[in-house]
């Protein structure tokens, strides 16, 4: 794989990490059957795992849908009451990741904020397809509203930041809405592949390590139900009429990375309809570096970054 202008742009930590995360998940393997990624998906995962800190308890739960139940891990602070909840949704481009992928990652969320932390494992594509992971998430959303009285912060990363997104909108009238919200380098069904110069990211970064426009387009064609409308919010967030009435939104993205002009654009929606919004994005990363905090000081800076925001979100408080 030529490394081009990331070359020098990205520093030889960052590199090692990709080049791991390529050795376990190479670029290819979208050309494999979906059960065969997620099993190598799982392999890199667990690869990964630095442990879950000595000071947080988890137990696992089932949500009573419909026709199935949603699996959930609860994370809690051991030895104190927690102040808020967090509601976290995974990435895996809507076809990959579970309790376990993303389980370090939501320990260390609960360990730095003294927050509860409640992982939710919708349902994936292609065998459901939208609007299922997306009814999941409501559902889990409202589950968690009956049965805690602690303040609720949506958070999600990649096609999880997507669904904090539409759950955000859609219980935004709710009883119990969230207090706030914070997404990672989220998927919100910005500008049209092969879009035009304002495309931004995804154009200047069409080929960026670990995420290209390509994987974008495959994962988005994959989650999708025939004549499935690019103008449904509950599928792409920005493509919202109304972004009124919205909680204090925080969207961290990564310099390299195409989706990084989705951050943007959700923050000025929300901005232009008097909501309260901040957008940053993170110099020199690259898409997935939550998975290079430990190893990776930018992106162990960036992740404090993201706690020390959940936190403020959760006391009441606006973190900028």
């Amino acid at each position: 794989m030529s490394r081009g202008k990331y070359e020098t742009l990205l520093d030889p930590a960052l590199w090692a990490y990709i080049d791991a995360v390529n050795a376990w998940y190479p670029p290819e393997i979208t050309g494999l059957p979906i059960d065969r990624q997620r099993a190598v998906y799982d392999k890199m995962c667990r690869a990964f795992h630095p442990g879950r800190p000595p000071g947080v308890r988890a137990s696992d739960g089932l949500i009573a849908a419909q026709s199935h139940g949603i699996p959930v891990r609860h994370y809690q602070p051991a030895g104190k009451a927690a102040r808020a909840m967090v509601l976290y949704f995974h990435g895996g481009g809507f076809i990959l990741g579970n309790l376990d992928s993303h389980d370090d990652i939501c320990a260390e969320l609960c360990d730095g904020t003294g927050f509860d932390v409640l992982s939710v494992d919708y349902r994936l594509a292609p065998e459901h397809p939208h609007p299922a992971a997306f009814d999941d998430a409501v559902t889990a959303f409202e589950w968690a509203a009956a049965m805690s009285d602690l303040p609720l912060v949506l958070c999600g990363e990649s096609a999880g930041g997507n669904l904090a997104a539409a759950v955000a909108r859609a219980t935004r009238r709710h009883p119990r809405t969230a207090i706030g919200q914070l997404l990672i380098y989220p998927e919100l069904g910005g500008p049209e592949l092969g879009g035009n110069e304002r495309a931004g990211s995804y154009i200047e970064h069409a080929d960026a390590p670990l995420l290209s426009v390509h994987d974008i387009a495959f994962y988005r064609d994959v989650r999708s139900a025939k004549q499935q409308s690019p103008d449904d919010p509950t599928f792409a967030p920005l493509r919202a009429g109304d972004f009124s009435a919205l909680p204090p939104t925080v969207i961290i993205t990564a310099e390299c990375d195409p989706l990084s002009s989705d951050g943007a654009a959700y923050r000025d929606r929300i901005v232009g309809a008097g909501g309260q919004a901040f957008w940053r994005e993170e110099p020199r990363l690259v898409h997935s570096f939550l998975r290079a905090r430990t190893t990776v000081p930018r992106a162990a800076e960036a992740f404090a970054g993201i706690v020390s925001a959940v936190a403020a979100l959760g006391r009441g408080e606006w973190p900028y």
